[in-house]
């Protein structure tokens, strides 16, 4: 595949993407032993249009078809690793990190716009670049929005649909905790670049049946170590459109309004109960939009639900995506 492809070592190929942008230099560090126990997946980049380097896993056959897994804020694919694990032997599994996420190019705000435009631009390049005829997908956070985004825009590419603690349309609905992690004056900056006081607090509250290991809350906060590296995590949540003024609303409504469009491609929704942030709400308004996806509500569960979910929930995105197309 004409990309970039590293296993953690450090080294790669340098190659060119279908626009003709040279691959960046500036490759992730190589990752720790303990850190490729729990992540063994080899690295792939391209650089998006949009400028900066995309860093993406790509397990299983090689065809045209994928399962295009999309993180939010402030995972990144790791998010996904029992998911790989679990389908890359029988169907190709592809788990970017956005741009300023995970082992992707860190931008400042001055070389990446980090609105959800461009994160969408951003994966519709990735499924051009890897020549993708069907697209199915697995969605979670803010990766419904990106994801939907897509799919709104290419219905004939996308098949199934597995939907995890997220919205893809305007809400008023927003907790107190990103609110503040939202304030003016340099205050939200303080909290989630200077004090990590949104990746870090992610690691306890958005589990519940279980606590994750110690190994795994470094690994959810191993791309995100200092000020620099925090500025995507910020720009998502400032990302967030709470008002027509915003520059990421219309493009959230238009997402909406094209909903329907996928009213009949299979649909499964994977709930998180204790969700803090994606609470019922959320999850009655996705009940509403598609009535006849099979929906499966997890009361004790909380946002990391694959984690705080383990084999019930694995088992269930498992057997969803391994059914006969679409």
């Amino acid at each position: 595949m004409n990309d970039e492809t590293h296993n953690g070592s450090g080294n790669a190929d340098d190659a060119r993407n279908p626009h003709g942008l040279a691959a960046r230099a500036t490759q992730p560090e190589p990752l720790p032993p303990w850190l490729r126990e729990l992540y063994p997946f080899a690295q792939h980049s391209f650089v998006t249009p949009n400028g900066g380097r995309m860093n993406y896993v790509d397990e299983g056959p090689r065809n045209d078809e994928a399962v295009l897994m999309l993180h939010g804020n402030p995972t990144w694919s790791f998010f996904y690793r029992d998911v790989i694990r679990a389908l890359s032997p029988a169907m190709r599994c592809i788990a970017p990190d956005h741009i300023g996420m995970g082992l992707s190019e860190k931008p400042s705000a001055k070389k990446y716009p980090f609105t959800l435009a461009a994160r969408i631009a951003d994966i519709e390049a990735l499924v051009a670049r890897l020549g993708l005829r069907r697209v199915h997908l697995v969605v979670h956070d803010w990766g419904g929005a990106i994801g939907f985004g897509f799919a709104t825009r290419h219905p004939k590419k996308t098949g199934r649909i597995v939907i995890l603690n997220t919205a893809a349309f305007p809400d008023s609905n927003i907790p107190s905790r990103i609110a503040l992690c939202r304030a003016p004056l340099g205050l939200g900056a303080l909290i989630v670049r200077g004090f990590n006081g949104f990746a870090w607090p992610a690691t306890w509250m958005a589990m519940h049946r279980r606590k994750l290991t110690p190994d795994e809350k470094r690994a959810y906060l191993h791309p995100y170590g200092d000020w620099a590296s925090r500025a995507a995590v910020h720009e998502f949540v400032r990302d967030i459109p709470m008002s027509p003024a915003h520059p990421s609303y219309s493009t959230l409504a238009e997402i909406e309004r094209r909903l329907p469009l996928l009213s009949a491609n299979p649909k499964m929704i994977l709930w998180g109960g204790r969700d803090f942030c994606f609470n019922d709400h959320f999850y009655n308004r996705w009940r509403a939009i598609y009535p006849d996806a099979a929906a499966h509500h997890f009361a004790d569960a909380g946002h990391y639900l694959p984690d705080d979910g383990g084999d019930e929930v694995l088992s269930k995105i498992t057997a969803f995506l391994s059914a006969t197309n679409p």
